[in-house]
């Protein structure tokens, strides 16, 4: 093992006792928090699931705002997401669920400094906050964690994708697990998916279903996401057959030089070939970028 997952995971321990003590303090907003995060890096699902539960919020006419740190922004400070933006000043993911949802989505490096900006200019009656589970210094009344099948066999950073361990999970709420992972073998120091239920903790299970109507029987497939061999997978299991799969790094901003590559496969795959399929937040991602 790295040497250097032990010293993470020391530092991480730590610091979540200092928190679990009050060492560390929590601020807290006057309107409640629902926090959406995970255990590992990317590719859980959060964006799509905070827009999924804005929609049910939605129907049911409470009003709410999105509070995120803006991950891959070029600004600073706290900022109200325009719709017409592009990722360079708000991130990538934020721009997706502003336009996704219609409604107040914040940036800030504080969320707690996002949340008091929100709570000025909105009359919002509940804050979502995204990517939250590790942001501890804000408090929050409802902790919601995905999970994907890998993070249950992997490592602390940066030896694997686990930004915590395991039984951090027992701080949430509710644990969104995929729809046919059993979690029988998931067993750490006597912690269990059933003891977890036993504890009280919400047991989600969660399908992630691709659509992509119209779409050419052989197109050109590329993403910029971090799990993009799950993401080729579902485009295959939707009954399409990519001529060509092409990775790029999570949140990458397109450029020229992407396009031109792109290009250059499509020419040398033949004329039946399109380029027609990424996903939808690396086209939020390419908006305002150079080339």
């Amino acid at each position: 093992m790295n040497p250097l997952t032990g010293i993470y995971g020391a530092a991480t321990a730590l610091r979540n006792t200092l928190f679990d003590r009050h060492v560390l303090h929590s601020r807290r907003l006057e309107q409640p928090v629902v926090s959406v995060g995970n255990l590992s890096v990317g590719g859980s699902g959060k964006t799509p699931f905070v827009i999924a539960l804005g929609k049910l919020l939605k129907a049911r006419a409470i009003r709410f705002d999105v509070l995120s740190r803006g991950y891959g922004r070029k600004t600073r400070g706290v900022l109200v997401v325009e719709t017409d933006g592009n990722a360079v000043d708000f991130g990538d993911e934020p721009l997706l669920i502003a336009r996704g949802l219609g409604v107040p989505v914040i940036v800030g490096e504080s969320r707690y400094d996002a949340g008091r900006v929100a709570e000025q200019k909105f009359q919002s009656q509940l804050h979502i906050l995204d990517d939250g589970f590790q942001h501890r210094s804000l408090v929050r009344n409802f902790d919601i964690v995905l999970m994907t099948e890998r993070d249950f066999d992997d490592r602390l950073l940066p030896s694997g994708r686990l930004r915590e361990p395991l039984s951090s999970l027992q701080r949430a709420d509710a644990i969104v697990l995929p729809q046919n992972f059993p979690g029988k073998n998931f067993s750490v120091h006597d912690l269990t998916i059933e003891s977890l239920a036993r504890q009280g903790k919400l047991i989600w299970r969660m399908k992630r279903e691709f659509a992509a109507p119209g779409a050419p029987a052989e197109p050109i497939v590329f993403c910029g996401i971090a799990r993009p061999r799950q993401f080729f997978a579902q485009v295959r299991a939707a009954g399409i057959t990519p001529a060509a799969e092409v990775e790029f790094r999570d949140h990458h901003a397109y450029n020229r030089s992407d396009i031109e590559r792109l290009l250059a496969i499509r020419g040398r795959l033949g004329a039946g070939s399109s380029i027609k399929v990424t996903i939808v937040r690396s086209c939020c991602r390419s908006s305002g970028s150079g080339g």
